[in-house]
Parts: C-alpha cells; sequence; structure tokens
C-alpha cells in the first residue's frame, strides 16, 4: 500500500473515525455502561399467569407465578410458559441493550458481539477499515 494511494487514504479515514469514535466513547461510554447495566425487562405470559423479569444478560432477576396455575396443574405447560416468557424478555432486554449503545457502536456489531459471533464482528471491522460497508 502506498502512500497518497486510494486504500491509504481509506485506512487514514478509518484511523481518524476510529480516533473520534475512542473519544466519544470516553465521554459517553461510563454512562452508557451505566444504563446498560440498569436494563429490567419484564414479559407477562399470554394466559397472564408467568411474569419474568431479566437483567441485561438476560439472566432471571425475578418471576412471579400467579396463584391461579394451581387450578389447572400441568407443570410441562408451566414449565414450557416460563420458558417461552422468560426467552421473550431476554430477547428484548439484548434489543435494549443495542439500542443503549447505538450511538457508539453500530447495532449489527454490538448484536454480534453480545451473541459471541467473533466471525462477523472481525468481518464487519474488517469491511469498516476497508471502507466496504
Amino acid at each position: 500500500m502506498e502512500f497518497g494511494s486510494p486504500e491509504a487514504a481509506g485506512m487514514q479515514a478509518y484511523a481518524d473515525e476510529l480516533r473520534a469514535l475512542f473519544l466519544r466513547m470516553q465521554d459517553e461510554a461510563l454512562d452508557l455502561h451505566e444504563r446498560a447495566r440498569a436494563v429490567q425487562v419484564t414479559e407477562t405470559s399470554a394466559d397472564g399467569l408467568v411474569s419474568a423479569t431479566v437483567g441485561p444478560r438476560g439472566d432471571l432477576v425475578r418471576l412471579d407465578i400467579d396463584p391461579r396455575v394451581y387450578r389447572r396443574p400441568d407443570s410441562r405447560h408451566l414449565a414450557d410458559t416460563i420458558t417461552e416468557t422468560v426467552g421473550r424478555a431476554a430477547a428484548r432486554a439484548r434489543e435494549r441493550v443495542v439500542e443503549i449503545f447505538e450511538p457508539l457502536v453500530p447495532a449489527e456489531q454490538m448484536a454480534a458481539h453480545l451473541d459471541g459471533d467473533v466471525e462477523t464482528a472481525m468481518r464487519q471491522l474488517a469491511e469498516r477499515m476497508t471502507g466496504e460497508r
């Protein structure tokens, strides 16, 4: 790559973008991190008998089961309802965390990071570095 070539100019532009992003992150990241850590999402099952609250990582914080559930003792149905309700809450919490960080990190990149999808995250980084967005 030669100095002054389009590739070098693209790399310089990306380096400038990273520097500006880093400076913004210094200013905004702690606040965004605190906001993300405070995320709690509650979902209620379709029958209204189960409510699940999860934190930002989808971890179960609270589970409420209406006593009316004992009128229809079906443990498999209850287990499935709990699992589905917690899953929906976790998905919404993940979406909320992605939204919080969107001013600094593109949504797709944050989602890949949260999913542990290293291949996608690295591909997106390479695309940004080469200007192939």
